[in-house]
């Protein structure tokens, strides 16, 4: 697992994924300018639109007493296909295992008040993605940022305002075990969300049912159906067939 050091802003590789230090980690949806593990590394990348999230995030994490932080973007070589499946299967736990997880939305101003009627925040991109779901679900404490790093609120706090907007109960929000929730609701949960490759929106999903299995991306829609053999692996729930 590699962590970016909120001090020098280089990543750091913890091969031993037992023994990394506490870490804050990141939720949010991709823009123009993202920058790439290997971009990171050159002095090319302060010039780049997602180098001003990362040094946000940094000085978010620093100011709570945090070291590191992990960042979907540069933490991941996605050049090694290897190494993409094997975070995408472990995404959930590395989620589950942070301390913190701060979800930036860049399209919500600082005096949004989220619940309005019509909210900014309750019509976020981040509440539309697939990934997110995950990373809304899986953290122990999540907090809510807007575009100029302002504190909205938390995942307990805006639990009403969250359970409208996802059909998530507040319950679950409120980190009821996933594992007592039928997978027919988790899925439609996911139904509305959107992945930008097809083979996403499964393996999205692979963290919310429990289940591993390796990522082909160019596989389209045959992800969907081994995410479904592998659920029927691991579970007698029948309302799957729902799906």
């Amino acid at each position: 697992m590699r962590l970016l050091n909120v001090n020098t802003l280089s990543v750091e590789e913890f091969l031993n994924e037992d023994n990394c230090p506490d870490y804050a980690i990141l939720s949010h949806t991709w823009g123009d300018g993202e920058v790439s593990f290997q971009q990171l590394q050159t002095d090319a990348a302060k010039s780049m639109g997602g180098y001003t999230k990362i040094e946000n995030c940094c000085a978010q994490a620093k100011q709570g007493g945090f070291e590191y932080v992990w960042i979907d973007t540069c933490c991941i070589d996605k050049t090694s296909s290897a190494e993409l499946s094997e975070a995408i299967n472990s995404m959930y736990r590395w989620y589950q295992k942070a301390r913190i997880c701060y979800v930036f939305l860049s399209d919500v101003p600082s005096d949004e008040d989220p619940s309005a009627e019509g909210s900014k925040f309750s019509l976020s991109r981040w509440f539309t993605r697939g990934w997110t779901l995950q990373e809304l679900l899986a953290p122990l404490l999540v907090v809510f940022y807007s575009s100029d790093w302002v504190e909205i609120g938390t995942r307990s706090s805006l639990r009403e305002e969250i359970s409208k907007i996802t059909r998530i109960p507040c319950e679950v929000l409120m980190s009821k075990p996933l594992s007592e929730i039928s997978i027919a609701q988790r899925m439609s949960w996911a139904a509305m969300r959107q992945t930008t490759k097809i083979e996403d929106a499964a393996y999205s999903l692979l963290g919310i049912f429990d289940v591993n299995m390796p990522t082909l991306y160019g596989e389209g829609w045959k992800a969907f159906i081994r995410l479904q053999l592998e659920i029927i692996k691991n579970s007698e729930d029948e309302s799957l067939f729902a799906w």
